[in-house]
């Protein structure tokens, strides 16, 4: 049998564990339970890609929400995004983002919750990692959502994610300006075992211009979101004109992505020169080239997207300059 004392010993004990909390831990535990910023992925498609966690933090929690918009663009307005979330949404620029913008943002986060917005994935562009360094420094908690972002959705392309190498991005070229760096992450992706290259197209939103850069006015670039065929016209001139190393050629096969998440996607194959003559349609754009080492499936999938004749531009028309300048290529 159980003594008394022991008895009592146990009630005691479990007295000390069920007791009231004092009013240092409850603080202690509302600052624990209280999340600063929350990172929120939006997906691909439009404001009904968020997940349920995510919706359920802006719409219960978060007394301020900022849209990232200009690492890329969802298929939403701002007024669609502010009617299903049922609050004001913020529009942040580069500007914003690398800037003073930021340090509002998470004094804010520092007092109340805060949401922050990304089209795909929260850290699918670097510039949010740093986001997440400067909250840690202020000492501002994150909650992350994570989302589809193009880095995984280009599979639809029904080319294998493990068989692709590293990623990289291509930039508009200017008369005075033709980066090729690109050139070696696809020539080692080449050489460790014939792996496919995903490109990142480049989005020009809310640019300042030369002007601006030397005057401080407010004078921006018109929006620009570069196409398949810009890139692919651009990435034969690196090889044709510059490195000449035969790291890809006109026959290389490559795949447009186009609007990918959205209601009217697209995926097209063909090669590289036919690319160049390529109406994918409205952006977002992103590019493919297919690695030496293919498997059997993914022949198919190539062939299931294979260009139909009204993918092109018709004969005799060129598809139009995006660039700025004449006499870029």
């Amino acid at each position: 049998m159980i003594s008394r004392e022991r008895k009592r010993e146990r009630r005691r004990r479990l007295s000390a564990v069920f007791k009231e909390p004092s009013r240092e831990d409850k603080r202690a535990l509302r600052s624990a339970l209280r999340m600063g910023l929350h990172l929120i992925g939006l997906g691909l498609g439009n404001e009904k890609d968020i997940t349920v966690n995510a919706l359920e933090a802006i719409r219960d929690k978060c007394a301020h929400v900022y849209l990232e918009n200009y690492t890329s663009v969802l298929a939403a307005s701002p007024s669609k995004l502010e009617e299903f979330y049922g609050k004001k949404v913020t529009i942040c620029d580069r500007a914003f983002v690398e800037s003073n913008g930021v340090d509002g943002m998470l004094t804010q986060a520092e007092k109340e919750d805060v949401a922050f917005l990304v089209v795909g994935d929260c850290f699918a562009a670097t510039t949010h990692s740093d986001l997440v360094l400067r909250a840690h420094e202020k000492k501002v908690k994150v909650k992350t959502y994570y989302n589809a972002s193009i880095m995984n959705a280009c599979a639809g392309s029904g080319l294998q994610l493990y068989n692709f190498g590293k990623t990289v991005s291509l930039c508009f070229f200017t008369p005075t300006w033709k980066p090729d760096s690109f050139y070696d992450s696809i020539k080692m992706n080449k050489v460790n075992g014939g792996l496919h290259t995903l490109v990142l197209l480049d989005i020009r939103v809310k640019e300042p211009t030369v002007e601006a850069l030397c005057t401080g006015k407010k004078i921006y670039e018109p929006a620009r979101f570069m196409s398949v065929s810009t890139a692919a016209r651009q990435m034969l001139y690196v090889e044709n004109e510059v490195r000449k190393e035969g790291v890809y050629d006109e026959d290389s096969v490559v795949v447009a992505t186009a609007r990918v998440g959205q209601e009217d996607e697209r995926f097209i194959s063909c090669t590289l020169k036919e690319m160049c003559r390529v109406n994918a349609g409205g952006p977002l754009h992103s590019l493919i080239l297919v690695g030496t080492e293919v498997h059997e499936l993914e022949e198919n999938m190539l062939k299931h997207y294979r260009a139909k004749p009204e993918d092109f531009y018709p004969e005799g028309e060129e598809p139009e300059s995006q660039y700025l300048e004449d006499g870029v290529l």
